[in-house]
């Protein structure tokens, strides 16, 4: 008979829908306001700085709904924003500046519903309030440490050819690296030699004969100032997951800026001293052969450095550059057979080569581990911007027992806390170049509350009045129709809440706006072809299946056409126009599946199949 439907389709329309309710039950609990207290260079998070904590709120009656040790940080929850932010100035004045306290919003699932993995929406800049930085790389610095990289790497290619040369060096104002080698035939050939180990280099001829001035393509530039990007977009994410923020966005922005939004974030100062950790690791030999005394009075060896340790002891280093953080791919934090603080320390396959090669004939050296960081100076540069100072310290300095490869490690190191630390840094990765804030933007909460208020208020107006007025133009059929609708809207929010990178912002609930008024549209054409068909003088059932058969056609023409839209909008939009597209493509989705299978599952199961000799339509 028609329009009878197998016991299994509804089965299966209602698993779907109760698994859409359950994930989207989440967003009916609140975010708690709370504080994310993670451990600088210098501390360590532990189950006595969290009794601590818990006894100065308590002393100082403050309300804490929790405070927990969660993956070696502490996440205090509290039931206000003013508890929060009192909370705040405690945990400053309690632990000091090894410590670093961010304010944040924590979801307030409960257990049984994260255990199935179920989470909340991830609210977007404009709705949680947070943090929003633009920050510019500088591609000065990526340009001279490869110069820098050029000139060990032509040491190195010339030593193994036995060709004889006086001095390599890198001449930065002018960005190219100068040869002098000592006679003609030398310099013939160091140009064939490295012109076949790399096409890329462009060479000149020097002031000399024997001079001769090597530089790097503009394809080879362009290809630094990408890699340079791409590397500290990743890395900054990496830091930014390794604290512990909740969905941040990082992405790129023109040829040398990157985009980073912290929501939930609401300390500009604390955002900055996450991101602003622009430091890197560097691995160099000691140069045991220098005079320290001479370097001390100023007089440095030419091939060397003078570096200081962290309790000020000053340290001769060689300016080869053994191997950077960059090929770090894992670190972890442990004690070694004395039970003293180490990070052992994973490379990638080049990391382990280069290193395997620069300790081969350095077994019985000091090798030293030197920490830079790039902090803003007083002065103020070209751009407007403050000039980076660059600070470095050797934190520790180690003899090579053995020829080193994938795997070594770090010991000497003062605390455990400061090995944790180390080890935090290490995985997240050191900065390929320096990076520089240039525009800072605070969203308070009560924005993105009121943003939310008025998102929400739009939605409900604009369910009702389209709620009451299919009722009272469609009768029982509009009912049928307002499940759906009801229905659709649990479908967009359970799946944007099991969508990993999908992101509600204000946009994105305009696009639910528009989806309740799309998803009647569907409903609307199915039941003015069923009054089409009783008009003709077709039976109820005929007037019914042909009324959705003939109907879909349409619908699916319209909804395919504005969810290729959508795809395109999503494709080639940023920001604001993705989120828009997002709601839109799923509720777009969602609808379809509502007003054309769900609502006639219903009317089948209310009409279908039966002698009616009329429809309340």
């Amino acid at each position: 008979m028609l329009n009878q439907n197998p016991l299994w389709r509804y089965f299966v329309v209602i698993g779907m829908l109760l698994v859409a309710l359950v994930y989207a039950l989440p967003n009916l609990y609140p975010e708690d306001p709370a504080l994310n207290i993670s451990a600088t260079r210098g501390g360590t998070v532990s189950e006595l700085t969290r009794a601590q904590l818990e006894q100065s709120f308590s002393e100082a009656n403050v309300a804490a709904k929790s405070v927990a040790l969660e993956n070696g940080q502490i996440l205090a929850r509290f039931n206000s924003t003013e508890d929060q932010l009192q909370a705040r100035e405690i945990a400053s004045q309690v632990l000091g500046s090894s410590f670093v306290t961010a304010l944040n919003l924590a979801p307030a699932t409960p257990d049984w519903l994260a255990a199935i993995g179920a989470s909340p929406m991830k609210l977007g800049l404009d709705l949680r309030g947070g943090v929003h930085f633009l920050m510019a790389v500088d591609m000065k610095a990526a340009l001279d440490k490869n110069l820098n990289d050029m000139v060990q790497t032509f040491r190195t290619d010339l030593r193994e050819e036995k060709i004889r040369y006086r001095n390599v060096q890198a001449d930065l104002a002018r960005g190219l690296v100068v040869l002098s080698l000592r006679s003609v035939e030398d310099v013939t050939a160091a140009e064939t030699i490295l012109k076949n180990r790399d096409r890329e280099l462009v060479f000149s001829a020097g002031p000399d004969e024997l001079t001769v001035f090597v530089s790097i393509s503009e394809i080879r530039i362009k290809e630094i100032r990408e890699y340079a990007l791409e590397q500290n977009i990743t890395i900054i994410r990496n830091r930014v997951n390794e604290i512990g923020v909740a969905e941040p966005l990082v992405q790129r922005q023109g040829s040398d800026r990157i985009v980073v939004q912290l929501p939930g974030v609401q300390d500009t100062a604390q955002a900055k001293e996450i991101l602003g950790a622009t430091a890197s690791l560097e691995f160099r030999l000691v140069d045991e052969e220098g005079d320290l005394s001479a370097a001390l009075d100023g007089r440095v060896p030419p091939n060397a450095e003078l570096y200081k340790t962290r309790d000020g002891r000053p340290v001769l280093l060689e300016k080869r550059v053994m191997l950077t953080g960059e090929h770090i791919t894992g670190a972890s934090s442990a004690f070694d057979e004395y039970s003293r603080p180490q990070v052992s320390i994973k490379l990638d396959a080049k990391g382990g080569n280069m290193l395997s090669a620069a300790t081969r004939d350095a077994i019985g050296r000091r090798m030293a581990s030197v920490f830079i960081e790039y902090k803003p100076g007083t002065e103020i540069g070209e751009d407007g911007n403050p000039v980076l100072i660059k600070q470095q310290e050797v934190i520790n300095d180690a003899t090579i027992q053995a020829r080193l490869g994938r795997d070594f490690r770090i010991t000497g190191i003062s605390s455990p806390g400061e090995a944790q630390n180390l080890a935090t840094l290490l995985r997240a990765g050191a900065l390929i170049a320096p990076i520089q804030i240039i525009e800072e933007r605070t969203i308070g909460p009560s924005l993105g509350k009121e943003n939310i208020e008025l998102g929400t208020t739009a939605i409900q107006w604009g369910m009702v009045c389209v709620l009451i007025f299919m009722v009272i133009y469609y009768k029982a059929f509009g009912m049928v129709a307002n499940l759906a609708l009801v229905a659709n809207l649990i479908l967009i929010v359970g799946v944007m809440s099991m969508i990993p990178g999908a992101t509600l912002t204000l946009p994105g609930m305009a696009g639910i706006v528009l989806t309740v008024g799309m998803a009647v549209d569907a409903n609307v054409l199915i039941f003015e072809r069923i009054r089409e068909e009783l008009a003709d003088g077709r039976s109820v059932q005929q007037a019914i299946h042909h009324g959705y058969d003939r109907a879909f056609a349409t619908i699916a023409d319209s909804n395919i056409t504005t969810l290729l839209v959508a795809l395109i909008l999503f494709g080639i939009g940023t920001g604001p126009v993705k989120g828009f597209a997002v709601t839109l493509a799923i509720g777009i989705l969602t609808s379809i599946f509502t007003a054309v299978v769900g609502t006639r599952l219903l009317v089948n199961l209310f009409w279908g199949g039966r002698r009616v000799q009329s429809l309340p339509i």
